[in-house]
């Protein structure tokens, strides 16, 4: 999750407090993990010094004047960009379980139970993100969605090197 292009973007929709932006953040995006205030205004900070927002009206508050942010032209077009380029397939989804299996078989520890056990996790959060589809909008939905979909080609993946574990066996020549 790019944090600086996400509120950059939400500036894009309406001039924004750091406060509302972080609200929108948490609402739709963190899911579990809310933004810290401190990388909402850090962030900011840094958009600013970038040319990519400036500061527009200024609101007394209870505490601190409130700042209301607004994107510029250079930055408006960052997001343009941003929104267009497609996401860059990540070609190392499985880097930490090939890792570990090649090293099991090298060490000569039993990598079909540690496979089993990372299916068994798989099918946990499986069933955990069912739960949120069953109960959630439609915003948790399709993030449920999206992580059952990888869960899956997890599984997936899990399955065919177990069915191979003995021909890498012989490559990694354990």
């Amino acid at each position: 999750m790019s944090v600086p292009m996400t509120l950059l973007s939400l500036i894009g929709r309406e001039p924004s407090h750091g406060y509302d932006l972080k609200r929108d953040y948490d609402t739709f995006f963190s899911r579990g993990k809310p933004l810290p205030f401190g990388q909402v205004y850090s962030t900011l900070g840094r958009l600013a010094r970038d040319g990519k927002i400036v500061i527009g009206e200024v609101e007394p508050g209870v505490g601190p004047e409130r700042k209301r942010y607004v994107i510029t032209d250079q930055g408006a077009t960052e997001v343009d960009s941003w929104l267009t380029e497609p996401v860059e397939a990540e070609s190392n989804l499985q880097s930490v379980l090939f890792t570990k299996v090649v090293l099991a078989l090298m060490l000569g520890r039993p990598a079909e139970e540690y496979l089993d056990a990372q299916r068994a996790a798989h099918l946990r959060r499986m069933q955990e993100l069912t739960e949120i589809r069953r109960g959630g909008d439609l915003v948790d939905t399709l993030l449920a969605d999206h992580g059952l979909f990888r869960l899956e080609a997890d599984l997936h993946w899990i399955d065919t090197t177990v069915a191979r574990l003995d021909a890498l066996r012989k490559v990694v020549g354990a």
